[in-house]
């Protein structure tokens, strides 16, 4: 874990000395095999760690039910706010590589994971690629997406939902908060 200073204030981006122009993105991270908790902190240092990509908040971590294939252990969520240069195309390549370098392995759609790694949004861009599709196509659909997200700015827009209208009309979960953000230094 980081020993940066929470961040409190989200209302000023970060600076960026880099590169001129900068992406706000939201990441979702999800585990439920082996440590999920450790693997999702040690995610966060990952993605701190790469050039290009600065980390502004992450949301409380959740406990939630698996949703697609139930019968599997519950998974560990949360929401990681970005500030990025990068395109989204190397992004996802930076979380793929993390991915793999915590176990991951892609056996079933919907199976357990050691890590899971998913672009939900990047900036207001809409991208609908072979490899990508942004707004994430089921992150409406998803309480351990939108619980988060909303953590984090629960004025956001996907497509054509508010976070605030979506949190209303999701069908309720049991979604226990393991680590409030807090607690979390990113």
């Amino acid at each position: 874990m980081s020993n940066a200073a929470p961040i409190t204030d989200r209302s000023t981006p970060i600076a960026r000395t880099d590169k001129a122009h900068s992406v706000k993105a939201f990441i979702a991270l999800g585990a439920n095999l082996g440590e999920p908790l450790k693997q999702l902190d040690s995610a966060v240092v990952s993605l701190n760690q790469q050039k290009g990509i600065s980390c502004i908040a992450m949301s409380k971590v959740y406990i939630s039910k698996p949703w697609g294939k139930t019968d599997q252990p519950d998974f560990t969520n949360a929401m990681l706010e970005i500030n990025t240069t990068l395109s989204a195309e190397q992004l996802l390549d930076i979380l793929q590589k993390i991915e793999l370098e915590h176990g991951r392995e892609r056996k079933e759609h919907w199976g357990a994971r050691t890590l899971d790694l998913d672009i939900i949004l990047f900036g207001d861009e809409t991208i609908n690629s072979q490899r990508l599709t942004i707004p994430h196509p089921r992150a409406i659909e998803r309480e351990f997406v939108i619980k988060p997200l909303a953590d984090l700015d629960d004025t956001l827009v996907i497509g054509q939902h508010s976070i605030k209208d979506l949190l209303n009309t999701l069908p309720v979960e049991t979604m226990e908060v393991i680590r409030d953000v807090t607690t979390y230094y990113c």
